[in-house]
């Protein structure tokens, strides 16, 4: 059974919670008070991984005997973002699928070059939201609204200048984030964050899954459609900068802290750069999906 850990809000209040094959939910504090154990990190995410050495093997034995009284109902709770605020900004990966820097440098008109080295930027912890949520249209300020689905990588180890060769000892887990952008903020302010940084612009989850369940290095299928229309089918083991590169080169004179989540690229199929542009409006329903994870589904209304 694949450990789906999530955050919750149900009548109990906001908890850590495994959710479970028949779509009910493992409530973490009160598996950990069945269990002798003490459940104030279960109702934060960023204490349960902290804390995941003792808390995982409790939670996944739990998970297939559950204490009387310890589950919730599908249909009982709703899936929040799995960290609902991140402390810092999510970091974030630009053009790193070959096809997706093909198809913005044919939009743009120039020639494709390949990125000699990963270009990074940050979503804000207010552009966070959890699945089965909603994006504004923000018609008053973009005409050119666009989605990316990326994998998203949870740390768990702190550290800083960490070597390539130990970048997944510091990997908790993985999700799905979909980089909602304004394209035409992009490219008016010369640079990535306005365009990206919008409230509710990150939608992450539905959930994590640790990475000891992921064979490193991740190659899973990833994809996304919009209305039932597949735009985006790759694989997460065609990034440009692989996750190794990338969390040993952002690491360099910066601390890693628990919880902090990596957006690591987009694979080609992205609105602006169909012929014509397929852009995101009121009424779209977005699907993102990563194999061995979940989908991520995301609503934009005017």
């Amino acid at each position: 059974m694949t450990t789906r850990l999530a955050t919750i809000a149900s009548e109990a209040g906001r908890r850590v919670a495994l959710v479970l094959d028949d779509g009910s939910a493992l409530d973490g504090p009160a598996a950990a008070q069945a269990a002798g154990l003490d459940p104030a990190p279960l109702n934060d995410m960023v204490s349960t991984i902290a804390a995941w050495d003792s808390l995982g093997p409790m939670l996944r034995a739990a998970a297939a005997k559950p204490p009387p009284g310890a589950t919730v109902a599908a249909g009982a709770y709703r899936l929040l973002a799995p960290i609902p605020r991140p402390a810092k900004n999510v970091f974030c990966v630009g053009r790193n699928y070959i096809e997706h820097v093909a198809e913005g440098d044919r939009a743009a008109g120039r020639e494709t070059e390949t990125p000699k080295y990963p270009q990074f930027f940050t979503k804000p912890p207010t552009a966070v939201i959890g699945t089965e949520e909603t994006v504004p249209s923000y018609a008053a300020i973009t005409r050119v609204l666009d989605y990316e689905v990326e994998l998203a990588v949870v740390i768990g180890r702190p550290g800083s200048d960490i070597p390539a060769e130990r970048a997944f000892e510091h990997v908790f887990g993985y999700t799905v984030a979909n980089d909602i952008t304004a394209r035409d903020l992009q490219r008016r302010h010369g640079q990535w964050f306005k365009g990206k940084g919008l409230d509710r612009s990150c939608p992450l989850g539905p959930w994590i899954v640790p990475a000891d369940e992921i064979a490193a290095p991740p190659d899973l299928r990833i994809s996304l459609t919009v209305n039932g229309e597949l735009r985006q089918d790759s694989r997460t083991s065609q990034l440009i900068f692989d996750l190794p590169t990338i969390i040993a080169t952002l690491s360099q004179g910066l601390t890693f802290e628990t919880g902090d989540v990596i957006a690591t690229g987009t694979p080609s199929g992205v609105g602006y750069a169909m012929t014509p542009p397929r852009v995101l409006g009121p009424g779209d329903v977005i699907e993102a999906t990563i194999e061995g994870i979940g989908t991520l589904v995301t609503r934009i209304v005017a």
